[in-house]
């Protein structure tokens, strides 16, 4: 497998251009590619683009940007899967695993809890992990340690629900007890060691860590 993709979708733009060292592909969707234009992104750095651009007509600005810097244009046009699913289907198509996303919050809430719901399907298949200008988040593994988070705000979200929690490291810490969503739910909780790790039997859980 190849080490890191680094992925922009088309939700709250981020406030700056995250470190683009270290990532192995970089790639938007089409709604992400005219925000990143106005953050200036390098689009030599850029190695592909993809969506059903709008209408299925590929703007002629952005066939001028891919010829002069050369990154690849892929079109999407199935309206049954959204341009996050797709962008995914790709990456991991080309052998990557391990993938950031940035632009998966904000604006229309119904695109975050969709784009929640993507993760949920790829969860087994990559590791994603979603940035925005609040916090980290991400589905964990059923054991599952996290370094360098003293001082932090945790949440812990079932998604719907996660079974026999144990968490060490955490001011409010869970002792084999269940979240439930509409029931029970883990937020702001505080990081009081450096590492935190949390362990759960059963179920799926989404962690975010505040920045």
């Amino acid at each position: 497998m190849k080490n890191k993709a680094l992925l922009f979708i088309n939700g709250e733009a981020p406030k700056t251009i995250p470190d683009l060292s270290g990532y192995d592909l970089i790639a938007c969707t089409d709604g992400a590619f005219h925000y990143l234009k106005k953050l200036k992104f390098p689009l030599d750095k850029l190695d592909l683009i993809s969506g059903d651009f709008d209408s299925h007509k590929i703007e002629e600005e952005i066939i001028r940007q891919a010829q002069a810097h050369q990154f690849e244009i892929i079109e999407t046009p199935d309206q049954n899967k959204t341009d996050f699913h797709k962008a995914l289907e790709i990456i991991i198509e080309k052998s990557f695993e391990n993938i950031d996303v940035y632009g998966g919050s904000g604006g229309e809430q119904d695109h975050f809890l969709g784009n929640l719901s993507v993760a949920f399907v790829f969860k087994d298949k990559a590791n994603l992990r979603f940035f925005d200008q609040y916090s980290s988040y991400y589905f964990i593994p059923k054991k599952f340690t996290i370094s360098d988070v003293k001082g932090k705000m945790i949440s812990l979200m079932p998604f719907p629900i996660a079974k026999n929690i144990e968490t060490k490291g955490l001011k409010w810490p869970l002792y084999k007890e269940d979240l439930i969503l509409g029931e029970r739910i883990g937020t702001r909780n505080i990081a009081e060691n450096k590492e935190v790790v949390i362990k759960y039997k059963k179920g799926d859980l989404l962690i975010f860590v505040g920045n």
